[in-house]
């Protein structure tokens, strides 16, 4: 593939890039970036893992100037955790760049702290569109000065009831922005809506022959409302997940699949728009861990996760678009992975899931729900427990230093110590069920790197 090196370039970009291991481009990055770099307004589709996060930072990155305070790049996204993912690729790619300021501004966490920052001016702001909609309204902000306009996720984007804020949002920024749309998928009419906000774009798909389908065996149950939530449970303890994620219609059915589940002994957590960032990290750092085996989500609340490892989708109400049922499975069988997707299905639903088949262009499989079977005593505990610690990047700690003090100070066996993510000002630790007291002693009593820390199983 060709080189980053044989683009026009900020010098201190390419030596970010090629720091970072970054030195030949993936497809859609060779494909986008010099008309990106031209100046042209572009709309990719590409599917995640493409390298489209890059794509867009470095042709926004070789337009800002860090000595200019005044926002010059926004990238808009639709979840907290796609525009902290985003903010760490910015920073990744200029951190070359003298004194570049990447600022994420989202809900569900302090509103202080932000206006603060904002004081001091951002060269960069990635946001979601409710947060970023009240910094404007508030003048806190202004959108006066941005030369790169980004959406990423641009389908949902454009179709999950943020559009007005971001026709409003785009109508401040100078006609003379540039404008990149970002996405795995687009339907006509997205692509139409698209358009009021593009001049003249250049519009690159990624070749179908390029993407391997998903090895996803999917299967549907046939079921009546009131007997959804049973058959659900069945399904859990037949076929007994690693990792499930079951995706619900309303936030209202996120709480009840939850409540019920919880009540019957499963590890089982919500994910939705209401939780606070901490609650959201929590939960999704304790189902990368390996210390839930299900994960009840919304389809705006998943939306822009990289979640490893899921071997299991439920479907628990069938979208009436076609396109989120798509993503919903996409979930699992992942990076060449086996996946099963499993569907509970009602007469009503029926008009959704034909929409979903015309799609996909085959028949699925129906089953009655009858032949589910809920065994209490095949409920699966998961094998590690989730322990969160109030120390991370700020405190110079690496998953190393977790991992020496485990093993060298608390004398845990290695092969007892799973995931260990460490954050801005948390770490996570994944811990098997039998060394968990001990990992908590040691995090009560002892130190790491001469630091003392304060730990919370999750």
């Amino acid at each position: 593939m060709p080189q980053f090196s044989e683009l026009p370039l900020n010098p201190q970009i390419s030596d970010a890039l090629s720091g970072a291991g970054f030195a030949s481009m993936t497809q859609v990055q060779a494909e986008t970036l010099p008309d990106s770099l031209a100046g042209r307004d572009v709309m990719v589709q590409a599917s995640t893992g493409s390298g489209k996060t890059i794509a867009f930072a470095v042709a926004g990155l070789n337009q800002v100037d860090p000595a200019d305070y005044a926002t010059q790049m926004l990238v808009v996204c639709p979840t907290r955790e796609l525009a902290e993912q985003v903010s760490q690729q910015l920073r990744l790619v200029g951190r070359q760049l003298p004194n570049l300021k990447v600022l994420t501004l989202c809900g569900g966490v302090a509103m202080g702290p932000q206006i603060q920052s904002l004081k001091h001016g951002a060269a960069i702001v990635v946001a979601t569109p409710g947060r970023l909609v009240e910094h404007v309204n508030k003048r806190r902000l202004s959108l006066a000065s941005v030369k790169v306009r980004v959406l990423d996720e641009a389908d949902r984007m454009l179709d999950m009831g943020f559009s007005e804020d971001i026709e409003m949002l785009f109508s401040l920024t100078p006609q003379s922005a540039q404008t990149l749309f970002f996405s795995a998928t687009y339907t006509a009419a997205i692509e139409d809506q698209a358009q009021r906000y593009l001049k003249d774009p250049v519009t690159h798909r990624q070749p179908e022959q390029n993407e391997q389908r998903p090895d996803i065996a999917e299967l549907v149950y046939r079921v009546d409302d009131k007997h959804r939530l049973q058959a659900l449970k069945g399904l859990l303890s037949e076929t007994q997940p690693h990792k499930a994620m079951v995706f619900c219609n309303t936030r209202q059915q996120v709480s009840t699949v939850y409540e019920s589940l919880a009540q019957e002994g499963f590890a089982a957590m919500p994910l939705q728009g209401e939780l606070t960032q901490q609650q959201r990290n929590d939960v999704l750092m304790q189902f990368a861990c390996d210390s839930l085996q299900v994960l009840v989500a919304t389809d705006v609340a998943a939306r822009g996760l990289d979640i490893k490892g899921v071997d299991s989708v439920i479907v628990y109400t069938v979208s009436e678009d076609p396109e989120v049922h798509i993503h919903r499975i996409g979930r699992t069988g992942r990076a060449g992975e086996k996946g099963q997707a499993f569907t509970l299905c009602s007469e009503a639903e029926e008009l959704h899931l034909g929409r979903i088949e015309a799609l996909q262009n085959e028949t699925l499989t129906r089953k009655g729900f009858q032949s589910l079977r809920f065994h209490a005593n095949r409920i699966r505990t998961p094998d590690y427990s989730c322990i969160a610690v109030n120390a991370g990047k700020k405190q110079k700690l690496r998953p190393g230093d977790f991992l020496g003090s485990l093993t060298q100070d608390a004398l845990i066996d290695a092969t007892d110590i799973g995931k260990i993510s460490v954050q801005s000002q948390t770490s996570y630790i994944g811990i098997k069920q039998r060394s968990v007291k001990k990992a908590m002693r040691h995090f009560r009593e002892g130190k790491i790197k001469g630091k003392r820390v304060r730990a919370r199983k999750l």
